[in-house]
């Protein structure tokens, strides 16, 4: 047990005994992450990972960072804080799939004006359930109690991932040609993006997100907290069935299909996809309605249903689906691969 307190810092709102009481509480949710290249534990000043760079000709390392925005806003109005840690696991993770990576570790920054270590607790398990979902080991992070900052009952998160693939496989698009099927993989709905749209349109009071919404047959905060998909052992079971039969993978997150589509394609092609083949969810129709948004703003803000995009080449269309099926991923064809400036024609 450490014999560290100060009664002075816990005076000016820093209770350094609640810190090591929430190592205590997330030290099991963070063991059960650990894949076979973590060394050590949690508690020291930094996160040990020995990768395996075997079968491979040049090992290259691919990273990247990300936030949850304001749909934390939601859960502080519910109290509900154990599915926000997935979706910041999410949007790190799948960025990195879009290269072809598979995610190795995956660290966490939690900043908050107060520490309580229950609720501190809650927020690494959505972490951890989202490292295991992702087969990625959390292997660090840091929590930061910072009164003046943030509200007793606020916190902002982010975090950090490393992924790997050889360079001969990364997927940039380069190998991407006319005729290459576009096939989309379903969102579990808004995901993590135009949540500060969304609480204009709908609200963010208690009140408001505890109601019973009919067309979305749960109450609104349910919905809206819905946590991000993680496609990681879906991409990576299909990159080992398929190989180069896939040319391009892009994440539709902030900015929705308009701009998010058009970052796998190369200058010279152009992505037209069939906006009567998406199966929408009602949430997005809901928001359309309420807040009288237009349709291009709907599809340049949110995913609309769609939480990936892959460009497939044309023989291997129908083993994809299958094997995504199989997988239990819904997807399906919603467009092709044209020649033209790049960007994206909605049809």
């Amino acid at each position: 047990m450490l014999d560290s307190h100060s009664k002075s810092y816990k005076d000016a709102g820093v209770d350094v005994t609640a810190g090591y009481e929430s190592t205590e509480r997330i030290r099991p949710l963070v063991e059960s992450t650990y894949t076979k290249g973590v060394l050590g534990s949690i508690g020291g000043f930094g996160g040990l990972f020995a990768p395996d760079f075997s079968g491979m000709d040049r090992p290259v390392l691919i990273s990247g960072a990300d936030g949850v925005g304001t749909k934390l806003r939601l859960a502080f109005a519910l109290d509900k804080h154990d599915t926000v840690g997935i979706d910041c696991v999410a949007m790190c993770v799948n960025d990195i799939l879009c290269a072809g990576a598979k995610p190795l570790f995956f660290l966490d920054y939690l900043a908050m004006g107060k520490n309580i270590p229950a609720r501190t607790a809650e927020i690494v398990a959505g972490f951890a359930e989202g490292c295991r979902q992702a087969e990625t080991a959390l292997i660090g992070g840091e929590t930061a109690e910072m009164p003046g900052s943030y509200p007793d009952g606020e916190y902002d998160l982010a975090g950090f991932t490393v992924g790997l693939v050889d360079e001969k496989k990364i997927i940039d698009g380069s190998k991407m040609q006319a005729g290459d099927i576009l096939i989309a993989l379903a969102s579990s709905g808004l995901h993590s993006n135009g949540y500060s749209l969304v609480r204009k349109v709908l609200g963010e009071s208690r009140e408001a997100l505890e109601a019973h919404v009919p067309e979305l047959g749960c109450t609104l905060g349910e919905e809206l907290l819905r946590p991000t998909r993680i496609y990681v052992k879906s991409i990576l079971a299909l990159l080992a069935g398929l190989g180069d039969g896939i040319r391009g993978i892009s994440n539709i997150t902030g900015g929705g299909i308009y701009e998010n589509v058009p970052r796998m394609l190369p200058e010279h092609l152009r992505a037209v996809i069939h906006t009567d083949q998406i199966p929408v969810p009602p949430i997005f129709q809901l928001i359309a309605e309420r807040g009288q948004i237009p349709r291009r703003d709907m599809y340049n803000t949110f995913n609309m249903g769609i939480g990936m995009v892959l460009a497939i080449e044309p023989s291997q269309a129908d083993k994809a689906i299958q094997l995504l099926t199989e997988l239990g991923e819904p997807a399906y064809v919603v467009g092709t691969v044209e020649q033209g400036e790049r960007g994206v024609d909605l049809r």
